[in-house]
């Protein structure tokens, strides 16, 4: 184990310039733990909230919940796992832009896949486990229901579209810019409307011939909220787990109601795994269905640990498509 490891660190929430870079002395794993040499790093839109301060967090923080590694030592009591494992964790205490990083042993996966690359564990895990929550979590899914997606050609969506149409729903998807439709067409979905050429309620009700979707799955936030709500079919669905445009506008329940007694939910991840045993069905269920080909995962960019910034003002920027990840 190296005793001092490079990680970034936010001592003042601002721009990406924010992030700095330093050393630091590693512990050594405590009792359940599991020290890890990481090798890839899972960036997320949440982190960029996290460093500007749209989410309020005690500062000094690290940033980042999902990383890919190998196990380098193991705290007492720890089983299951064993030096030289190549591992992949979810931890909701922000700190994985890191190169070494001890955390608890029940947030920790062995990569069903021994030969799967850190950096497809790295992009696939956090986005992954978004995907199954809301394909699996949120209502069940019938052959045959229509549902849209919003952001399909980001690293959330281009796994939730793979996993609805393995689930035998007919996906209707949205994309920033018609130069990322090939992204989401790439996986069957023949339903893609460009944001910027198309408005996509019209389409919506065009494609549904006036019904609309039994779910819309909302990652955008105030520029597309409210029309959003005009996708939905009568007892549908609206789950907002995105905001980048901002947050969205209070929702009366007047409207809700006469828009046809929709449904209205904001989850988070860290609900639907806060539980260990909810954490290893999720990986589970991912890892399986990437083993059968069923899920294909994009790392669209990786950058350099040091970079950190560069890929904030990226993924702010919409100029990333698939999964986002910093390399150690």
């Amino acid at each position: 184990m190296s005793a001092t490891a490079k990680r970034i660190v936010v001592e003042q929430a601002g721009p990406p310039e924010a992030m700095r870079l330093v050393e630091e002395p590693v512990p050594s794993p405590a009792a359940g733990e599991v020290f890890i040499r990481q090798q890839a790093i899972g960036v997320d839109f949440i982190d960029t909230q996290l460093r500007s301060g749209l989410l309020p967090a005690p500062l000094p923080t690290g940033l980042g919940f999902s990383a890919a590694g190998t196990v380098e030592a193991l705290g007492e009591g720890v089983t299951g796992l064993a030096v030289g494992d190549r591992v992949a964790y979810h931890y909701p205490v922000a700190g994985a832009y890191v190169e070494a990083r001890a955390v608890p042993a029940e947030r920790v996966i062995r990569l069903p896949d021994q030969d799967m690359s850190a950096e497809a564990a790295a992009g696939a895990l956090f986005r992954g486990l978004t995907a199954w929550y809301l394909a699996t979590r949120m209502r069940p899914i019938a052959k045959g229901d229509t549902v849209l997606v919003h952001a399909a050609a980001g690293g959330v969506g281009l796994i939730l579209i793979q996993w609805l149409a393995h689930l035998g729903a007919e996906v209707i998807a949205t994309v920033g810019s018609a130069d990322k439709r090939a992204a989401v067409k790439a996986h069957g979905i023949t339903h893609c409307i460009a944001l910027d050429e198309e408005d996509f309620v019209t389409r919506v009700q065009e494609i549904t011939a006036g019904k609309g979707v039994s779910i819309v799955y909302e990652c955008i936030g105030k520029e597309t909220f409210e029309r959003s709500l005009s996708c939905a079919a009568r007892f549908g669905l609206v789950v907002s787990f995105g905001w980048p445009s901002g947050d969205v506008d209070p929702v009366k329940l007047a409207d809700i109601r006469n828009r046809g007694s929709l449904f209205v939910t904001r989850p988070t991840i860290a609900h639907y795994v806060a539980d260990p045993a909810d954490l290893r069905e999720g990986a589970g269920a991912l890892f399986d269905l990437i083993a059968k080909g069923t899920i294909k995962v994009t790392v669209g960019q990786s950058y350099p640990l040091a970079e950190a910034a560069r890929a904030h003002a990226d993924l702010a920027g919409r100029r990333t498509s698939g999964s986002t990840i910093l390399t150690v």
